[in-house]
C-alpha cells in the first residue's frame, strides 16, 4: 500500500557494514536525517581486517556473555588468507557492481580487503562519510512512549533514546590505552539495527572442556598459521571456515584433525584429505582431559596441542531494551515479520542483515529500501494481527521441515529474496547472479581447493553478467569501473 503523504525521521543506524551502509543511503534518498553510529575507525563492518585480537579471551567468553561495558572486543572475524566463497560479479549494490579496479586485487573470488575497499568506495561515492560518527559505541536503545504497563498504546508515537559512548584511542583501534570522550544520549523517531551477527562466538559443550589445560580458541580470534607450527590442532566444526582453516593450517603443523558431525564428507573435501598425510576426519569429540588428551565418539583419540572451535555465531543485542517485546531464544530473533520488522514496534524499529545463507548485498538493499519507504509513509505494513499470523505460519512451517529454531534466519531461497523485494518494486535477481552463486556451490563441493581459482566453465555466464545493464549503464552517478 502506497501513501500520498511522505514524512521526514530523524533515524538512528547502528553499525557501518554493508548493511548500515545501504540504510544510511536509503534513508537520505527518502528524505531521512540518518545518524550512523560505528564503533571502529573506519567502515566495513566484518571486512574491516583487524589483525589485533591480543588481549582476548580466546573463546570470547567476555564478548558472548553480551556485556556492553568494554569497547575494544574484537568485532570481525576475518582472517589474513580468507577468500570470498561467491564470486565478485553476484555480490554489488544493483547500482553500483563490485568490478576490478586498476591497481587491486583482481580475482573473481578475491580476498577480504577488496570487499572492504568495495564498502569504502561506495561510501566515498554516495557521499555517506559525513552521516558516520566512528569509534562510537552504542550502550543502550530504549522506547520513549511505552506506558507503564508494559503496552505500546496504539496512539503512542514511540520514539527511541540512544545512549553511546565515542572514543579517543591513542594509537590506534585496540590499542589498551584509551581516554573516554563524552557520552552522549539522544532521541529518535526510528532506530535501524545493523549490527550483524558474525561477532558473538557459539561454543559446544564438550566434557572437559572446562578443565583443558593447553590452548582452546574460536575461529574468530584466528588470524594467520604462523602461531601454530608443528603443533598437532584439532578444529571443531565442518564448516565453510573450518574446511579454509584446515587446508591453511596443514602447510606449518604436524597434524590436523577436522572433528564433523556427520562422517558424510564432500567429494572436494575428501580429496583435500586424501593429498595430505597429516589431514585427518574424525567424528565429534566425546571427551578432553586435562593431559590434552582429545576423545572421539568412535573411541579414537589424540594429545593435540591446540583445539579451534569453528562452531559458528550467535545474535546478541546488548544493547537493545524492548521490555521483552523483541527476544533471543535459541538464535530466532522474535517476532520479526519478514526477519526485518517486530510488529509491536514497526516501523520504528526495523533489522537489517539478521538473514543468512542469501546473497547478502542486494537482499539488505531491498531491506533498506523498505525501511526508507515505510518510515516515510509512502509505503504501510499490514495489520498487527497479519503480521503476528504471518509469523506464525513462517515458524511452523519450518517446525514441519524439521529445521531447528537457531535456523529460522537461514534462507537459502532466491524465491524468497524476490518476493521480498516485490514489497518495495526491488527488481528480482538477475538470473546470471543465482546461476554464477548455483555455480561456486557446486565447484566448491567438488573442488574445494581450487574451485576459486579455476572457473572455465563459467564463461558464458560471465559473459552474460558482464554484459548485462548492472555492469554496462555507467550513469553520471556510477564510478567508471575495469572489466573483468
Amino acid at each position: 500500500m502506497v501513501s500520498s503523504m511522505c514524512l521526514s525521521k530523524r533515524v538512528c543506524v547502528i553499525g557501518a557494514g554493508p548493511s548500515g551502509l545501504v540504510a544510511a543511503r536509503e534513508l537520505r534518498k527518502e528524505g531521512h536525517s540518518a545518524v550512523v553510529l560505528e564503533q571502529n575507525d573506519d567502515v566495513g563492518g566484518q571486512w574491516l581486517y583487524d589483525p589485533n585480537v591480543e588481549g582476548h579471551d580466546p573463546l570470547g567468553r567476555d564478548i558472548s556473555g553480551g556485556s556492553s561495558s568494554t569497547f575494544l572486543e574484537v568485532h570481525s572475524s576475518v582472517y589474513a588468507s580468507l577468500r570470498l566463497v561467491s564470486p565478485r560479479e553476484t555480490m554489488g549494490f544493483t547500482d553500483f557492481p563490485f568490478s576490478v579496479k586498476k591497481g587491486r586485487d583482481p580475482r573473481r573470488f578475491p580476498g577480504h580487503r577488496e570487499v572492504y575497499l568495495y564498502l569504502r568506495d561506495f561510501c566515498e561515492w554516495f557521499g555517506l562519510r559525513d552521516m558516520i560518527r566512528f569509534n562510537t559505541r552504542v550502550e543502550y536503545v530504549g522506547m520513549v512512549g511505552f506506558d507503564q504497563n508494559g503496552v505500546v498504546g496504539k496512539d503512542h508515537l514511540i520514539k527511541w533514546v540512544v545512549r553511546s559512548k565515542e572514543y579517543w584511542k591513542n594509537s590506534g583501534y585496540n590499542n589498551k590505552d584509551v581516554d573516554h570522550k563524552k557520552v552522549v544520549e539522544e532521541v529518535f523517531d526510528a532506530v535501524v539495527v545493523a549490527t550483524g551477527h558474525y561477532s558473538s562466538p557459539k561454543l559446544p559443550s564438550i566434557r572437559g572442556m572446562g578443565s583443558w589445560k593447553r590452548r582452546q580458541m574460536h575461529s574468530h580470534f584466528y588470524r594467520v598459521p604462523e602461531p601454530f607450527c608443528n603443533e598437532v590442532v584439532v578444529i571443531v566444526g565442518n564448516s565453510l571456515s573450518g574446511q579454509d582453516l584446515s587446508m591453511e593450517l596443514v602447510e606449518v603443523v604436524k597434524d590436523v584433525y577436522l572433528s564433523s558431525r556427520s562422517m558424510n564428507i564432500s567429494e572436494g573435501l575428501s580429496k583435500v584429505i586424501s593429498k595430505h598425510q597429516n589431514l585427518h576426519l574424525r567424528p565429534q569429540i566425546e571427551s578432553l582431559e586435562e593431559d590434552g588428551k582429545v576423545s572421539f565418539v568412535d573411541g579414537s583419540w589424540v594429545i593435540a596441542d591446540t583445539l579451534i572451535y569453528c562452531t559458528g555465531y550467535s545474535y546478541t543485542l546488548p544493547f537493545l531494551d524492548t521490555k521483552g517485546i523483541v527476544t533471543l531464544d535459541d538464535d530466532r530473533v522474535g517476532p520479526l515479520y519478514e526477519h526485518t520488522f517486530p510488529p509491536s514496534l514497526a516501523p520504528s524499529l526495523s533489522f537489517i542483515g539478521i538473514p543468512r545463507k542469501i546473497i547478502g548485498f542486494p537482499f539488505f538493499e531491498s531491506q533498506a529500501k523498505w525501511i526508507a519507504q515505510l518510515l516515510s509513509g509512502k509505503r504501510t505494513l499490514p495489520s498487527w494481527d497479519d503480521m503476528m499470523q504471518s509469523i506464525k505460519e513462517f515458524y511452523h512451517s519450518r517446525d514441519l521441515s524439521g529445521i531447528p529454531k537457531q535456523n529460522t534466519h537461514d534462507i537459502a531461497d532466491f524465491e524468497y529474496c524476490d518476493r521480498y523485494g516485490d514489497y518495495v518494486g526491488f527488481p528480482h535477481l538477475e538470473e546470471w547472479r543465482k546461476q554464477l552463486c548455483i555455480s561456486a556451490i557446486i565447484s566448491a563441493e567438488v573442488n574445494l581447493e581450487t574451485y576459486r581459482d579455476s572457473y572455465d566453465h563459467d564463461h558464458d555466464l560471465l559473459h552474460q553478467a558482464l554484459q548485462s545493464p548492472h555492469f554496462t549503464q555507467l550513469h553520471a552517478d556510477q564510478p567508471q569501473v575495469v572489466a573483468l
